[in-house]
């Protein structure tokens, strides 16, 4: 299993990121296809009880790379990309994996 992890950094207008997210990124990424399983994270603190280290974090799981690849590859997932630069103003780290 493959695992597609993208961690957004935290925003500079909190209200604002969560706004767009909810009604306009999600949209777009409801119509994606492919993948296994959706996981969405909003972080709360860290072990410390500090800020933690990222804002959000979303995790996509596919069956194998061609599924991730196929699913970022569409129109639908190139459009989620490129979405990433009208709402994620602390940035966004995406990485790939191999689930163990």
């Amino acid at each position: 299993m493959i695992k597609l992890t993208a961690l957004y950094g935290h925003p500079t207008d909190a209200k604002a990121f969560e706004e767009y997210y909810a009604n306009a990124h999600m949209a777009k990424a409801s119509k994606m296809t492919g993948y296994e399983k959706l996981e969405l994270t909003k972080f709360t603190g860290a072990p410390d009880g500090g800020k933690p280290a990222y804002y959000r974090m979303a995790e996509f799981w596919f069956s194998s790379p061609e599924a991730m690849q196929a699913m970022m590859g569409s129109p639908e997932g190139v459009a989620v990309a490129a979405d990433l630069a009208n709402f994620a103003t602390g940035g966004a780290t995406l990485l790939v994996g191999e689930v163990e």
